[in-house]
């Protein structure tokens, strides 16, 4: 019988997946999966690694949103456990369970089965790994200040309704970037280096972006005219394309090193991260997921 470790967040979204558990646990028993639960904690979780190793698991699924499955692959690739991983999402935000498309029934298939793709990780400084992005700016700063409570209520909806709350005190910084070799200065408000194309509940905001392509994409709001923000901001509303709209710079690349004058705190996967200067390297295929 395959084990697999079924990693769950017990604060993630509305709290609401251990309502779920036990019809989770059957669904995957019921398909020759024996599931071995781990809880996470607040406090750290230590004993992870050692908690992988003698449940001696044949992959591991996160089932919470963007943020723990953060965790479990930086917890993963720290310990050097190489194995497969796959989401369940039941977080405030599901950004890389929403691009993979996972239909939840289906989805205990294709763990069933064994079902894996290689996909791509970004590495920043060397020392934390994004499954789907990394930023800094306006936007990031405005997630970092909302309350946890109010942001499991309202949803992805309290990252904007801070960021219209505060429209008029929005100012953009000078951005460095050195992408491939090649230097780029901007002003902008924020920049995005993005795995997948679904990113802040907006499910294709690039046309390039791929997760298994060796390679990672900028997306930096440069300043611009308050008309043709507003016209990206419809865009972004509608589901289009943005990359190419003229209030963006877009970059493909494999390395960036990425520097300002103001003093900026980073984000990868919705958690908190280095402040500036950052260097960002796309590490190639470097897990396997279950999809």
């Amino acid at each position: 019988m395959k084990k697999i470790l079924l990693v769950y967040n017990p604060v993630s979204g509305h709290a609401a997946f251990k309502n779920h558990l036990d019809t989770v646990i059957e669904k995957f028993q019921r398909r020759g999966i024996l599931l071995s639960v781990y809880r996470t904690n607040a406090e750290g979780n230590y004993d992870f690694a050692e908690c992988v190793r003698k449940s001696d698991v044949q992959g591991v699924i996160a089932a919470g949103g963007d943020g723990t499955l953060h965790a479990v692959i930086n917890w993963l690739k720290k310990n050097s456990l190489d194995l497969p991983v796959g989401v369940i999402g039941s977080g405030t935000s599901n950004d890389f369970a929403v691009h993979l498309e996972l239909n939840e029934e289906n989805y205990f298939d294709i763990v069933a089965e064994g079902r894996t793709r290689p996909i791509d990780l970004g590495l920043v400084n060397g020392k934390e790994y994004f499954v789907n992005v990394t930023s800094a700016g306006v936007f990031t700063s405005i997630a970092h200040e909302v309350n946890a409570r109010l942001k499991n209520f309202l949803g992805k909806s309290a990252y904007y309704l801070r960021g219209i709350g505060e429209l008029t005190n929005f100012k953009t910084v000078p951005i460095n970037i050195l992408a491939d070799g090649k230097n780029f200065s901007v002003d902008a408000f924020l920049f995005l280096i993005i795995n997948s194309p679904s990113v802040a509940g907006f499910k294709k905001i690039s046309a390039v972006a791929q997760i298994d392509d060796g390679k990672l994409d900028l997306l930096a709001v440069k300043k611009s005219s308050p008309r043709a923000l507003m016209t990206l901001a419809k865009k972004i509303l509608a589901g289009e394309v943005v990359q190419d709209d003229e209030c963006i710079l877009s970059i493909q690349a494999q390395t960036f090193e990425i520097s300002s004058s103001a003093e900026l705190t980073s984000d990868s996967d919705g958690e908190a991260g280095d402040k500036l200067p950052l260097q960002v390297d796309t590490i190639k295929h470097a897990i396997n997921f279950f999809c």
